[in-house]
């Protein structure tokens, strides 16, 4: 176990990780620049990106990369830096480090180092997605990119098919009808809300049924990173979608000899074959003495 209080023992080594603007440069924190500027190194998903970044906000802290394809390495170095009390500010392109993001790996190193974490809040699409789109918050999953194969989106649509989870998912707008079309498959025509280029000047959200808004995207067509929102399945639903049970073709009598076949004592089978029918047991027993 391991406790940490972020804000005491300042002076030690430390990772923070900075949210970016999505789109809208005035959502950039006051706090997210005083860290980048304070921090002895920034580590960044494409350090062109960022430098443009550091270039609006006058920020001269050095870049180093961290991405998919260097993290491994990149771990050590960054490891080590914190544990000789330098402090590290972690970037993503946009948005939250962490999330759909290699920095999940390096919050994971660290834990397992104990190494204090210290995340600031800002600018995230999913959440800004959901809070916009109509669509209950009170339960929600984030997904994620589906895959881009279809046997695994639709493996993956089946698994959350009967949760009551709003679901939100990220999509790259060329595979957009494709997806929507899987979703109106395996979810239903459900009600969902489509957010693209959040922030940006043509930041567009499309509340609708799924079927509507994916007509209207085959005929108008769509630029821009999307964030889906769905609504979770409905009690009907959950209710329409249960697999049937194993005994609903046999006849009462039938369903306490299959258990006894399985091993059940006859006075068990009569007790299990009631409860899997929500009836009395008094009843099953003299309708399977009847007969």
């Amino acid at each position: 176990m391991n406790i940490q209080e972020s804000f005491r023992n300042e002076k030690k080594g430390c990772l923070y990780l900075v949210p970016t603007p999505i789109g809208n440069l005035q959502d950039m924190t006051y706090r997210a620049v005083e860290i980048l500027k304070s921090a002895d190194v920034i580590a960044a998903e494409d350090t062109r990106h960022t430098k443009k970044l550091c270039h609006v906000f006058s920020i001269e802290t050095p870049l180093i990369s961290y991405h998919e394809h260097n993290k491994r390495v990149r771990e050590d170095y960054l490891v080590e830096k914190v544990r000789n009390g330098e402090t590290i500010a972690l970037v993503s392109d946009a948005g939250m480090p962490a999330i759909s993001d290699p920095g999940a790996d390096l919050v994971a190193r660290f834990k397992k180092e104990q190494l204090p974490v210290v995340a600031l809040p800002g600018a995230n699409a999913a959440l800004t997605a959901l809070v916009s789109s109509g669509i209950s918050t009170d339960v929600f999953t984030f997904i994620g990119f589906l895959d881009r194969k279809k046997k695994s989106r639709d493996t993956t649509l089946e698994k959350w098919k009967n949760s009551e989870s709003t679901l939100l998912f990220y999509e790259a707008p060329h595979r957009i009808k494709e997806t929507l079309t899987a979703i109106s498959n395996v979810l239903g025509n459900r009600e969902i809300a489509l957010c693209r280029e959040i922030t940006k000047q043509f930041e567009t959200v499309m509340r609708g049924k799924v079927n509507d808004i994916l007509e209207y995207i085959t005929n108008n067509g769509i630029k821009g990173e999307c964030v889906l929102v769905i609504s979770g399945a409905t009690e009907e639903e959950i209710e329409e979608n249960a697999p049937s049970s194993w005994w609903e073709a046999l006849s009462i009598v039938e369903h306490v000899d299959a258990l006894q076949k399985d091993g059940m004592e006859v006075k068990e089978a009569i007790k299990v074959t009631a409860k899997d029918r929500n009836m009395k047991k008094r009843d099953v027993y003299q309708m399977y003495h009847v007969e």
